[in-house]
Order: structure tokens, then sequence, then C-alpha cells
């Protein structure tokens, strides 16, 4: 404790915020790996300004992110600067990076949880490449590679017209089964 008494008072606040804000982010990191937080022990109030609905800008976790930046960016900047408002400025640079940080980690979270099951029926009107020629007149299948969802996958599909050879470049325009598509020459 001497230490910290013997620091200056700039300084000295910028450990504290930091020493604090630490510890109420351990306190909230251990608690949410636990699943405390999400049973009525959440502590988070919103504002009016929102990302998309899913978290709230003005929250208790927002605020203690953007002070755990601050008090550490406080704390490693003092001696790189000597001008104090050069000091607060990288601060509060570094607390709204905390900020954003967070923001973009719980966004790519959230995309694990997504479904992202291909479903045959999403092919529909896209356009695919041939990957293995297509008999002409429903006489057999071949083969078309198409993109959905920035994913490529390799399909079944039959032709009604003329036979569409390696390459062409074809329209699903109809679902015949769950494996199955029906493709028209573009």
């Amino acid at each position: 404790m001497e230490w910290l008494n013997s620091l200056e008072p700039v300084l000295k606040a910028y450990w504290i915020m930091a020493g604090v804000a630490t510890l109420i982010f351990a306190i909230q990191t251990v608690l949410t790996f636990v699943g405390l937080d999400s049973e009525g022990a959440d502590a988070d109030f919103s504002g009016d300004a929102s990302t998309d609905g899913a978290f709230p800008f003005f929250s208790l976790r927002n605020l203690v992110n953007f002070f755990l930046g601050f008090g550490w960016g406080g704390v490693c900047f003092y001696h790189s600067f000597s001008s104090h408002a050069l000091i607060v400025l990288c601060a509060l640079l570094t607390g709204v990076a905390f900020v954003l940080l967070f923001f973009f980690l719980i966004k790519m979270f959230l995309k694990l949880g997504r479904d992202n099951t291909f479903k045959i029926t999403e092919t529909l009107q896209l356009t695919a490449d041939v990957y293995l020629s297509i008999p002409a007149e429903k006489s057999g299948k071949g083969k078309i590679q198409i993109s959905v969802r920035g994913s490529v996958h390799e399909i079944d599909a039959m032709t009604a017209g003329e036979k569409l050879p390696t390459g062409a470049i074809a329209r699903v325009i109809e679902i015949i089964d769950s494996q199955t598509v029906l493709v028209s020459k573009i």
C-alpha cells in the first residue's frame, strides 16, 4: 500500500481504476463461465443506443470494459507522454477499443450459435456450374456446384431440356427431392 501512496495523484487514480475494473471484470468472467450471469443476476441496464438489439450499448459490462481499458491505458501511457491531455486521450481511445473489442467478440460468438445447416430449398433460382454433365430430358443425373451463403455445395441435378456439358452455367428451377434439383441452361 505504501507503493500506491507514493505515486503521483493522477497515476494513482489510473492504478485504482485499473485495479477495481480488473477485479470486477474477473468476477464477471467467473460468473459468466459458471453460468450465474444468466439466472437473474443480470446487472445490465439498457439505453437508447444499441448495436442490433442483442446487446445494449450502455451496460455495466461495457462500463467495466471501458474502465478496464481506460485504467490500464492510463497506467501504460503515463510515462510515455509528458502531456496529461494526451495521456487521457490515449486512455479514452484504449477504453473505447476495449468496448469495441467486446462487441466484436460477442458478434463472433453469436455466429457460432446460428443454424447454418444447408437446406436444398435455398438453391432455388440460384445459378450454378455444371460439374458433371447432365443428360437431356431427365434421362439421368449429373452434378452441379452451387454457392449458398458463401459455401460451395455439390448437388445431383437433372434437366428437362438439352444435355448440359461440364462447365455450363445453369439455374435451379425446381427441387425434385432432398438431394436432387432440376436445372435449366442459362
